[in-house]
């Protein structure tokens, strides 16, 4: 009896040994998958942001403020409203954006 008592205690222990491991390992990829986020965010980012600047007239003189207000304008018009609609619906046409 003892002897099984024994068994079943080890088991335990070595299925609270595996349950650690798995808990830290779980850690592990959240953290990974945490840093992967923020890589895909800031790429996409940079990526945008590089967009925006080929669209300006020298890029390096314009102020975030005035970028800004760029954005702000063009956002509130009703008109880049329909054809923000149309581009995201997947219906509109390179020639439209333009």
């Amino acid at each position: 009896m003892n002897e099984k008592l024994e068994q079943l205690n080890q088991g335990i222990a070595k299925g609270e040994s595996r349950l650690r491991r798995a808990q830290h390992e779980e850690k592990i990829l959240q953290h990974q998958i945490k840093v992967l986020n923020r890589k895909e965010r800031t790429h996409r980012l940079c990526t945008r942001g590089a967009m925006l600047e080929s669209c300006l007239p020298h890029p390096e003189t314009v102020t975030d403020e005035q970028v800004f207000a760029i954005l702000n304008a063009l956002f509130g018009r009703s008109d880049t409203k329909r054809l923000i609609d149309t581009v995201l619906a997947g219906t509109g046409h390179k020639e439209d954006a333009e």
